[in-house]
């Protein structure tokens, strides 16, 4: 299991003050079952520094075989955000998957902005991704 580390004085996962990871919900399920659930208290594993949480036994395999296919990319900060060079909160009912990756967005606006153009936004962030936490 990574270590958490703090990057450019950010954490590298998006979490609530008690480290709950994507506000509680499942994580695998957005590639499962195309939608957003919520994950059960006892479901949990920890990851990266956060708590991530699960609808079933095995969505929480499934992550713990694989964190980083599941978890939403830029550590579920603001996709869009992180494509500027700044860390905004992701809110997890606004995503996009695109070419099996989760993209989380801070609200609605900007999720139309970044529907405008998914693809350059997310190759800019890739670039400013690794800045950030240098």
């Amino acid at each position: 299991m990574m270590l958490k580390r703090m990057c450019g004085g950010q954490d590298p996962i998006n979490s609530s003050p008690d480290k709950l990871a994507i506000k509680g919900y499942d994580p695998v399920t957005y590639f499962t079952e195309g939608k957003l659930v919520k994950g059960y208290p006892n479901l949990r594993q920890e990851w990266m520094g956060a708590i991530w949480r699960f609808s079933s036994k095995k969505n929480r395999e499934l992550f713990i075989a694989d964190p980083e296919k599941y978890s939403p990319q830029y550590g579920g900060y603001c996709a869009y955000g992180i494509s500027l060079g700044k860390f905004f909160s992701g809110d997890p009912s606004l995503w996009t998957v695109k070419e099996g990756k989760l993209y989380l967005q801070l609200n609605q606006d900007i999720e139309k902005i970044w529907k405008e153009n998914v693809q350059s936004y997310i190759k800019k962030a890739d670039i400013e991704w690794p800045k950030l936490m240098a």
